[in-house]
């Protein structure tokens, strides 16, 4: 059900819970207008580092493998590209998940459609800062699951469609 909070000069906000983890909260002003806004809680310290290792140990891991990092973390307003690696005329975005285990389902499963357009996004930017004509693109996948002391790492290459066109 939702909660109704009032806020700021004329603005009614309206939390509406959506699962444990996110909020939709619809703010509408005197005018009649409306805008859905979604809220993400802050990730945790933990949860951050471990986001982290996960990113260098796949890093290192796409180096082994002759890709060159081009830019970490590279952000778009609120949207990140964890790796922008480079190999052969072809600029890959990198999309790390790590993992403790399994049981929530694997990490590369994790990058479902709202991700997906969020890092289109994204790399349309990057594409138009640092892009060059001759360059291939498209969107990598790679899961880091850590159990105990065992990392597995599944590379999804062309994991999902990059339209450069918006």
């Amino acid at each position: 059900m939702a909660g109704r909070v009032p806020a700021t000069a004329g603005v009614l906000v309206t939390a509406v819970p959506i699962s444990g983890r996110v909020r939709s909260t619809l703010r509408s002003d005197d005018d009649g207008g409306a805008e859905a806004v979604r809220i993400l809680p802050r990730m945790s310290a933990a949860r951050q580092s471990f986001g982290e290792l996960g990113e260098r140990i796949a890093e290192r891991w796409l180096r082994e493998r002759g890709w060159r990092v081009v830019q970490r973390r590279f952000r778009s307003g609120h949207r990140d590209i964890d790796l922008v690696v480079e190999r052969d005329g072809v600029v890959a975005f990198v999309e790390v998940k790590a993992r403790r285990g399994d049981r929530f389902g694997g990490p590369v499963e994790a990058v479902n459609w709202r991700k997906q357009k969020e890092l289109g996004r994204s790399a349309r930017v990057w594409v138009s800062r640092h892009g060059r004509s001759h360059d291939a693109y498209r969107f990598d996948v790679v899961g880091v699951l850590v159990e105990g002391q065992r990392v597995r790492i599944r590379h999804v290459e062309d994991a999902f469609p990059l339209h450069l066109s918006a």
